[in-house]
């Protein structure tokens, strides 16, 4: 007997939002032990490079400079609101296709993870990761970054491939619950 749709999709939410979020905050807390009080190191022809960074911006650093109770204000209260919104979003379109799903909740995984950082950490986040080659580098990361960062390509993705009726499908429908099973 097979089980029901919405038990696997249960089933996936919970393995990607433990795994990511588990992931992101055991290799923050790696960083934290290991890098924190050494200088950065190379690997791979100095292809990756593991140093420790307290970044008090978004993504890039931006927003660095903003007063504490501005950086609170959007880094700590907004992105609360936007995962909030984003779980909303992610019952409401609870039948999508599966890489829309599967995107939705890397974003909510990785923003959820460095929420943790930020209400735990003064307003700041732990990065420590940074790859690329000679002067074409990435900015400095961690893993809730990449859980993003891959969630916002697979969601481009996803909306590029199924046209939008599909991504907000009836879920009362059964017609709309059998396409999009065949999509899965």
């Amino acid at each position: 007997m097979k089980p029901p749709a919405s038990k696997i999709r249960i089933l996936v939410l919970m393995a990607i939002l433990c795994s990511c979020i588990g992931c992101d905050q055991t290799t923050k807390h790696m960083a934290t032990k290991s890098l924190s009080q050494s200088p950065p190191q190379s690997y791979f022809g100095d292809t990756v490079r593991l140093g420790y960074a307290l970044n008090p911006g978004g993504f890039l650093s931006a927003g660095s400079t903003f007063s504490p109770r501005s950086r609170f204000a959007v880094f700590v209260v907004f992105n609360s609101c936007v995962m909030v919104g984003l779980i909303a979003f992610l019952i409401k379109t609870w039948n999508s296709p599966l890489l829309v799903f599967v995107s939705l909740t890397l974003i909510l995984a990785g923003g959820v993870g460095n929420l943790i950082d930020r209400v735990t950490n003064d307003g700041l986040v732990t990065d420590f990761l940074n790859i690329g080659v000679g002067a074409f580098r990435t900015g400095i990361f961690n893993v809730a970054d990449v859980a993003v960062m891959t969630g916002a390509l697979g969601l481009l993705i996803g909306v590029l491939k199924y046209p939008n009726s599909q991504l907000h499908p009836d879920s009362d429908s059964v017609e709309s619950q059998v396409t999009i099973g065949k999509q899965d």
